[in-house]
């Protein structure tokens, strides 16, 4: 039975997306098979995975509001063990459209429920907002990954999205768990990295991440060639980060 892991802040700019294709990929080069389900209505995974959101039948604004069948709307990427649901600008109205919805806190994971037998990780990439699509990704989850960006700012808003988990813990999704605190854009060269670092370390304990992904040029470039950095340059700094936190995560689930 698969694992539905959410990767959430409502914090832009931490590396949500990054974080969530990059780990879809490497977790899928580990002979495990994952599909991404892009619910940021900007659909940057899906791009970054190389569909072309342009030409698409129908994506996962189809299965929440027609409820058409996700199976139908899975793609293949370039990435073997690696599928994806993709996202639609559409996505913008369905945070509306779900308000006259019965249940609407729970039709995501009346969707992804039926197709945790068929991978062994469904990651969920959010839009950087506490919305009702956010929402939706937190009531399906079984736990939840928190990027933290090594900057100035990292620890603002957590404490908002950690009373969000809590109330869907009390009201909505009582499996729900933290996975971890993963630290993103990491420069060991600066002393506030490292300050970001024992913060959070400090705060969170065991839930952070021993892995941490480093600032790294190819991670940003890679997106705009459609691919994962596996693919775009496999040697990189930020693919061994996320190969490592992949293997990570299964120790983590063993």
């Amino acid at each position: 039975m698969g694992k539905i892991i959410t990767l959430a802040n409502q914090k832009g700019g931490v590396g949500k997306t990054t974080t969530t294709m990059n780990l879809a990929a490497s977790l899928a080069a580990l002979d495990k098979k994952v599909l991404v389900v892009d619910a940021d209505p900007q659909a940057n995974a899906s791009s970054g995975l190389g569909i072309d959101i342009q030409k698409i039948d129908r994506s996962i604004y189809e299965c929440i509001i027609n409820h058409e069948s996700p199976q139908e709307a899975i793609l293949k990427t370039e990435v073997p063990n690696l599928y994806i649901l993709p996202s639609h600008i559409d996505l913008v109205g369905a945070e509306i459209e779900m308000l006259k919805l019965e249940n609407r806190e729970k039709v995501l994971k009346g969707i992804l429920d039926p197709l945790k037998p068929d991978y062994d990780y469904i990651l969920i990439d959010c839009a950087p907002t506490l919305g009702m699509i956010t929402l939706n990704a937190l009531t399906a989850a079984d736990s939840v990954i928190i990027p933290v960006q090594c900057e100035y700012f990292a620890l603002e808003g957590i404490g908002k999205l950690l009373n969000t988990i809590k109330i869907i813990k009390n009201k909505l999704n009582s499996h729900l768990e933290i996975e971890g605190f993963l630290l993103t854009m990491y420069d060991s060269r600066l002393r506030l990295a490292n300050q970001i670092y024992e913060e959070v370390k400090g705060h969170f304990g065991d839930l952070v991440f021993t892995t941490v992904i480093q600032r790294n040029v190819k991670i940003s470039e890679a997106p705009s060639y459609g691919q994962p950095i596996l693919l775009y340059d496999p040697d990189s700094k930020g693919s061994l980060n996320h190969m490592q936190l992949a293997k990570e995560l299964i120790e983590r689930n063993k």
